[in-house]
């Protein structure tokens, strides 16, 4: 096949595909614009930004995980390794191991930080869990015969959070606000290209029916879904030489992220069709919105910014290059 052909079959596909239906497990709980009476809530203002605490995240020191640990399931949800547990003040988490727990850890602050809803995560280097089966059906490889792990996220259960079902990109009460298009720009700004409805929650909570950015793993790498699961996710290189601004227009701006899929996905008819659906996400966003991100994250200091990286358990070379390549992106929202 010639590369002409195949530049065909790449824009054709998703016209191709339009009758394909992806098994009924792939849809979210849909939860309707009007449903409830809570005020809906998808951006707070971060008055305090230049002094919060980017090491400890949303969570803050008071609600850091604590031994002992103990093994209350196995989560088969997602691709990587999950587990839930019960720390020593009996609240439960879930562990995910992998490569996700690294910048799914740093994102969490970053997207906190800008006044959006996140869970509450910690990188853990080294955990002990008790009671840990001796056949896992995922992640066997990465739990020795006592219960230790290592590089671990974990992301805390609170009381009178539980998730209430999943909110839409295209159908959601934010549509047209600056504070939704600056989600959008923030999506880009980490590269995260994972953007299926399933990983948006939708929590009621002190009345307010809050709308969440959540399963934050594949970020800091490439632009969109890759041939190797490494590049990615938390992939220094790959974030560094990725295409952030795309293109800007007199009154608009697009990003690279999220990119069309690698063509090897053309073959996963349904799975292309879904990643194409997913770039107008960051296209043709207003230049102010961007900026009115910009500002925002602007106010964030380097120590801060490296603070979420150290926290979540990169190297002191790896610190230093993903906090680079942050700030000039921030940098580049304010020169729009």
């Amino acid at each position: 096949m010639n590369v002409m052909s195949i530049k065909q079959l790449t824009w054709l596909a998703p016209l191709l595909l339009v009758c394909v239906t992806p098994p009924a497990s792939a849809e979210p709980k849909r939860i309707s614009k009007e449903a409830g009476t809570a005020t809906p809530v998808l951006w707070e203002d971060p008055i305090d930004i230049s002094t919060r605490d980017l090491i400890m995240g949303a969570g803050g020191a008071g609600h850091q995980p604590r031994s002992p640990f103990k093994f209350v399931k196995e989560d088969a949800a997602g691709t990587n390794p999950k587990y839930v547990i019960v720390d020593g003040n009996g609240v439960k988490w879930k562990i995910k191991l992998g490569e996700e727990a690294h910048p799914e850890t740093v994102a969490s602050r970053i997207v906190w930080a800008a006044g959006y809803f996140v869970d509450e995560e910690y990188f853990v280097p080294d955990i002990k869990v008790d009671g840990m089966p001796l056949s896992l059906k995922r992640g066997q490889d990465q739990v020795e015969p006592d219960g230790l792990m290592h590089n671990a996220r974990l992301k805390r259960y609170n009381k009178g959070e539980e998730k209430e079902g999943s909110w839409h990109w295209k159908d959601n009460p934010f549509l047209g606000t600056k504070e939704f298009n600056g989600l959008r720009v923030l999506m880009a700004l980490i590269n995260n290209w994972d953007l299926k409805d399933v990983n948006n929650s939708i929590r009621e909570q002190d009345g307010k029916r809050i709308y969440m950015i959540s399963d934050l793993g594949a970020t800091f790498g490439t632009t969109g879904l890759s041939t190797s699961r490494a590049a990615g996710k938390g992939n220094l290189d790959n974030y560094t030489g990725s295409k952030f601004i795309d293109k800007v227009t007199e009154t608009t701006v697009s990003f690279g992220t999220p990119s069309r899929p690698a063509l090897l996905h053309v073959v996963q008819a349904p799975e292309f069709k879904h990643r194409v659906d997913l770039e107008w996400i960051g296209k043709d966003i207003p230049i102010a919105d961007a900026r009115w991100l910009g500002a925002i994250l602007s106010k964030l200091s380097p120590e801060q910014i490296q603070g979420a990286f150290g926290a979540a358990g990169y190297s002191p070379k790896e610190v230093v290059g993903f906090s680079a390549v942050l700030e000039q992106r921030i940098a580049e929202l304010n020169r729009l």
